[in-house]
């Protein structure tokens, strides 16, 4: 059934206590000085004119970071302020409490650095060659991931080649980094803030503040969208550091230009593929070498490497895989997690791959797919057999039955043309194209990670009726997670008040907000802390548990209505936590990439139609559709719209999102140069939602949020090679790779 949001009322009506919204009558301001280069070694730092600022209380360096001055999600290769080196554009290097953020900032502007301005490394196939500056002391390389299944020299009657870049996008939240931190009385910090995962980061701040997990405590704070780029690290440690030096109550907040340097992106990739087929479509190997440029720190980059990597030849049985993928360190901005992880860019290679093989073959796109697609019991790249539902045939078919929007008439609307309300055209240019494209990710945290989430459920009575207090760190980030567990606790113990308690840093983890992974973690562990509640509630009852509790009512299957909850409690309190894990997952052979590396897989396709105006490039997007499977919709409604917004970022990845940055500078870091889909961008949308259970799963449930990102880019690039005849290798597409003088523009 669809379930209200408690918080969507409260966001639509602009009442929503957002992190930037946060104050205390004794905060101060915290600015963070960034270095204007992206490669120079610091020889000197100057505070005395900025600390000398009438209304500044600290200006703090490296030098003032009492523990670890490091800090990252897989290696902690960042410093918290940069000492001795700066290595991106926008690293931070010191920073200002003021009481009031125009003296901070304009104190910040008084530190005086003296740089050495070194030579960046941006190319990050040019990072891991011999002789390469060396941007870390251990190298530039930050995982290679090899895949070897089957032959090492198949033979083939087809072969299609292609190399594919995808530019580096922006998470584009629209909540800007923010947070507070007030100093505690036990010497701690309690910190109010905006994220994806309460106690990577406590544990994080700890080691920088040296300081216990006890004194360090976190309390999520309402958050303006993350799509990955809350993962890192952003002002927490500053805030605190601030908050300790001064012994006052800290608020940060960036602005849209600093939030383009505080947060990581999706990593740009330089990908060459080779698929060799069969004469009747049947793929016989695929090759690959995949470049991620990780930027100047690690953060996840070993996980894309990862996901990239083994899902990097697409939904499809192939026997004979050679696949090399790496993540370089380079001076370019630090990338790091966003929707689709690694499976993003891939899949704009994989797939492009696939529709120059059905030209080549003079076969139909869908039909070159669907005699190569995987199904259950097929085996991935990584010798994985493939145990639940995998329906990829099914959602292309079911996609290709969908009827196409009408033609453009002959003399259409100018509205519904390609720059059309700019009066460029009159239609006279306009060529429209279909594409297809399908594509899978995992879901959950892979290669042996120990993948878990901590729930604790309280029932007791209040005023008089049963009442269920649920309480877990996982982060609500906008997708509906507080939603889905009043859902289980109300289907769980027939409870209809359930009150979710703040997400915080008293309970234990709750894991990431990523991944496609906190409804079937957190809410496996909450749907595991219920049953736990329920069988104390059956024992009270005096009955072996062989029933259900519906209506505030224990009910037998046997003997009928038991009791009511109220009757039976009274003042008992039944209170359990549980820490609950999916199946385990293995690292998989370093040589040959071979192992259970996934502990499961969800499946998305997308059709696109796109109009073209082949004489000014311009491109609108006419409609999209959708087949996803989804195991289990807990909230149909919430599923329709993580796939409506999933295919957003994806059309944007295709046709204008990209982080423009020339020699380790970025040159668009506002919303201005950085375009996203507006309302106006996103064309209407065919969705079929399709429930094949995974037994494996809660529920049968399957991660939601990220394959429409995978699958839809790829389709609208398809679509644009469909309309203009163009080996389009890049994505976003621009207007000149449509329109230029080697097209005959």
């Amino acid at each position: 059934m669809n379930a209200l949001r408690p918080d969507a009322t409260l966001k639509v009506t602009g009442e929503f206590a957002y992190s930037s919204d946060l104050w205390h009558d004794e905060m101060l301001w915290g600015v963070t000085l960034r270095s204007p280069h992206p490669y120079a070694r610091i020889r000197s730092v100057d505070i005395g004119e900025a600390l000398a600022t009438p209304g500044v209380y600290a200006v703090l360096t490296a030098a003032d970071v009492p523990g670890r001055n490091a800090v990252g999600l897989e290696h902690a290769d960042q410093p918290v302020l940069a000492e001795g080196v700066v290595r991106y554009q926008g690293e931070p290097v010191a920073l200002v409490a003021a009481d009031h953020p125009e003296i901070a900032k304009r104190a910040a502007k008084k530190i005086k650095v003296d740089y050495e301005v070194w030579e960046p490394v941006t190319d990050a196939e040019a990072a891991l060659r011999p002789g390469a500056t060396k941007i870390h002391e251990g190298g530039n390389l930050v995982r290679h991931l090899k895949l070897r299944k089957g032959s090492p020299a198949p033979r083939a009657d087809v072969v299609v080649t292609g190399e594919y870049t995808v530019g580096m996008q922006d998470q584009a939240f629209l909540g800007p980094e923010s947070g507070l931190a007030i100093p505690a009385e036990d010497g701690g910090v309690e910190l109010y803030v905006a994220t994806q995962w309460l106690h990577v980061d406590q544990k994080q701040i700890c080691q920088a503040l040296d300081l216990p997990p006890e004194r360090v405590r976190l309390t999520l704070a309402g958050v303006g969208g993350a799509f990955g780029g809350r993962e890192d690290l952003s002002m927490h440690v500053h805030a605190c550091l601030l908050a300790q030096r001064t012994g006052k109550p800290i608020k940060m907040v960036y602005d849209r230009e600093e939030s383009f340097f505080g947060h990581v992106h999706r990593h740009p990739a330089t990908m060459r593929y080779e698929f060799g087929a069969r004469r009747d479509g049947k793929l016989v190997y695929a090759k690959a070498e995949i470049w991620f440029d990780g930027g100047a720190y690690a953060s996840s980059t070993g996980a894309v490497v990862g996901n990239g990597g083994t899902m990097g030849i697409g939904p499809y049985v192939v026997p004979n895989v050679h696949v090399d993928c790496y993540g370089v360190y380079t001076n370019n901005p630090p990338c790091g997690a966003m929707r689709g992880f690694g499976s993003v860019q891939t899949a704009f290679a994989y797939e492009a791959q696939m529709d120059k093989l059905a030209e080549v073959l003079g076969m139909d796109p869908v039909e070159v797919r669907c005699i190569n697609a995987m199904e259950q019991g097929s085996e991935a790249p990584t010798g994985q057999l493939v145990d639940s539902a995998a329906p990829v045939e099914e959602l292309l078919r079911r996609l290709e039955a969908m009827p196409l929007p009408p033609p453009l008439p002959d003399r259409p609307d100018l509205r519904q043309l390609p720059g059309g309300v700019g009066n460029t055209t009159h239609g006279e240019g306009v060529r429209r194209g279909v594409g297809y494209a399908v594509a899978y990710k995992n879901v959950g945290f892979s290669e042996g990670f120990d993948d878990y989430s901590t729930a604790r459920v309280r029932l007791e009575l209040v005023g008089g009726e049963p009442s269920v207090t649920v309480h877990t760190a996982a982060a609500e980030v906008g997708q509906g997670l507080v939603t889905v567990e009043q859902q289980i606790c109300r289907t769980e113990l027939g409870v209809e008040k359930v009150t979710v308690h703040p997400k915080d840093t008293t309970v234990g983890s709750g894991g990431s907000t990523s991944a496609s992974r906190q409804t079937y973690m957190t809410g496996g562990a909450v749907k595991a802390a219920c049953e736990k509640v329920r069988e104390r509630v059956f024992a009270l009852a005096g009955s072996p548990g062989d029933g259900r509790l519906e209506g505030g009512k224990l009910v037998s299957e046997s003997r009928g209505v038991l009791a009511s909850l109220a009757e039976l409690l009274g003042d008992e309190v039944i209170d359990e936590t549980v820490e609950w894990r999916h199946r385990p997952t293995e690292e998989i052979d370093p040589e040959t990439g071979q192992g259970f590396a996934h502990v499961q897989y969800a499946f998305s396709a997308h059709r696109a139609v796109v109009d073209v105006d082949v004489e000014l490039g311009l491109v609108k997007v006419i409609e999209m559709a959708c087949t996803q499977d989804v195991g289990k919709a807990i909230n149909p409604e919430a599923v329709i719209g993580q796939i409506q917004g999933g295919t957003a970022q994806g059309l944007g990845l295709a046709v204008m999102e990209e982080i423009q940055v020339k020699d380790g500078y970025i040159r668009n870091p506002s919303f201005t140069d950085y375009l996203i889909p507006t309302i106006l961008d996103m064309p209407p949308m065919r969705i079929e939602v399709l429930e094949y259970p995974d037994p494996h799963a809660p529920y049968g449930l399957r991660g939601v949020g990220e394959p429409p990102t995978i699958s839809s880019g790829p389709a609208v690039v398809a679509a644009i090679r469909a309309a203009t005849g163009l080996d389009l290798t890049h994505a976003p597409v621009r207007p000149e790779h449509i329109v230029s003088v080697e097209n005959g523009g």
